[in-house]
């Protein structure tokens, strides 16, 4: 068998074995961080929470996020992905479950926090795991399967919450509260597969033919597990590389746009439409709609031309202008329309980003690497949210929120565009 139909039979095998169900766990984990802010439809007024009380509540979910990064990374490495990943599924799916119960709003705050920490490794530890898998010519269509199943999450997650939000005292419980339940056992579910499907290594893929094996050996950047010792000593190399923290400032844009509009998109459509929570579930699920298909299409194109860079900066541009207009119309079609476009481009750059980092550092930081970007990451998780919050508490508009995310998105575009400039000196 030639080269190219060995790729091609590697890329396909990789896809259905592992792409796909690990963007279940991907999936799952981000309807449980975000659900609550459909569950805020209903439990702020249960809990006498404020606008800022509630984006805290939003928000502090990522210091645990953050916090987990690294000591996760290093338990999957020493573990192996599959006893990693079985562990934190089924701890992120209790305390999930747990949400049913709270009262007040330090219970909502610490179970956040330890959904956080519980589920703090797994985008990092996935996308490490497949990284060892994906070759560079498919890599950001690759990655961008789990990564587009968070729009796949709102698509889904946000008629069902809604739907759920509306029950009349389902079981004599509050609709919300039930909510959480409900939308918590899928993990696990997923903890058990999560025991029994994923091989550690290429080498223990059996469903891999020996010169399938090999080839991935011989492609695949990181695939071995035997570095060298120069190379092992490059993990914390990155701490002191501008780029890497270059890299992970531009993660921090991406996620400040995403997860701002997640956790405050329920509220804002209710507030512009006047319709039931089930109504706004299925007008909140068409941006991630558009957003899903718009990231796969972003990513095919990037890996069909190889630039990484302006498929970014574009689609963060574009997104800052559909929020902008989206406000700036107000309640009805023309602002619908334009909150449609803001989230699909908004959600269009995660996966084109991912080839960045693989691209502009070393082998022996990439894992260093994705916990330094994940955990910038998590920050823009945890402040974001909260400031939205407080802007939209003490002005009682959400025009300076939208103000905030649009120049998170003209921030994104420029920093992409430094490190375009920074790979194009590379080069030379």
């Amino acid at each position: 068998m030639g080269e190219q139909a060995l790729e091609r039979s590697v890329g396909g095998k990789v896809i259905r074995r592992l792409v796909i169900p690990a963007a279940l766990y991907i999936l799952i984990g981000a309807i449980d961080r975000t659900n609550v802010g459909f569950a805020a439809i209903d439990m702020n007024r249960a809990l006498g929470l404020s606008a800022t009380q509630y984006g805290f509540g939003a928000g502090v979910l990522f210091i645990g996020y953050m916090i987990a990064k690294y000591p996760s990374v290093l338990f999957y490495e020493a573990v192996g992905l599959r006893r990693w990943l079985a562990t934190i599924t089924a701890a992120w799916g209790i305390c999930s479950c747990l949400m049913a119960a709270v009262t007040n709003e330090w219970q909502l705050y610490g179970l956040r926090v330890a959904i956080g920490f519980s589920e703090g490794g797994l985008s990092s530890g996935l996308m490490l795991y497949l990284s060892q898998w994906a070759p560079e010519r498919y890599r950001a269509s690759i990655l961008a399967i789990p990564i587009v199943s968070i729009s796949v999450a709102q698509v889904i997650g946000a008629p069902i919450s809604g739907l759920l939000i509306d029950l009349d005292q389902p079981f004599g419980m509050d609709s919300w509260r039930f909510m959480f339940l409900v939308e918590a056992l899928p993990a696990l579910a997923l903890a058990v597969f999560a025991w029994v499907w994923f091989p550690d290594t290429p080498k223990q893929a059996r469903w891999l033919d020996p010169a399938e094996r090999d080839w991935i050996g011989r492609n695949v950047q990181g695939a071995s597990k035997t570095a060298a010792t120069g190379q092992r000593g490059e993990r914390w190399a990155v701490l002191r590389s501008p780029v890497g923290w270059l890299c992970a400032a531009i993660w921090f844009c991406i996620l400040a746009s995403n997860y701002g509009i997640m956790f405050w998109l329920p509220q804002v459509v209710k507030s512009m439409s006047g319709l039931t929570s089930a109504q706004t579930g299925l007008i909140v699920a068409l941006p991630w709609a558009a957003s899903g298909i718009g990231l796969i299409l972003n990513a095919r194109h990037s890996d069909r031309t190889g630039e990484r860079y302006l498929h970014v900066a574009i689609p963060a541009l574009l997104g800052g202008a559909g929020l902008l207009a989206a406000n700036l119309f107000g309640a009805g079609l023309p602002g619908l329309i334009a909150l449609v476009i803001g989230g699909a481009c908004t959600g269009c750059t995660v996966a084109a980003f991912w080839a960045i980092p693989t691209r502009l550092l070393r082998p022996g930081s990439m894992a260093m690497g994705i916990v330094v970007i994940n955990m910038t990451g998590s920050l823009a998780g945890a402040t974001v949210p909260p400031l939205m919050g407080y802007l939209r508490q003490t002005t009682g508009s959400f025009t300076p929120p939208t103000l905030l995310l649009v120049g998170i998105a003209v921030l994104c575009a420029a920093l992409t565009l430094t490190a375009r400039q920074v790979a194009a000196r590379g080069s030379r």
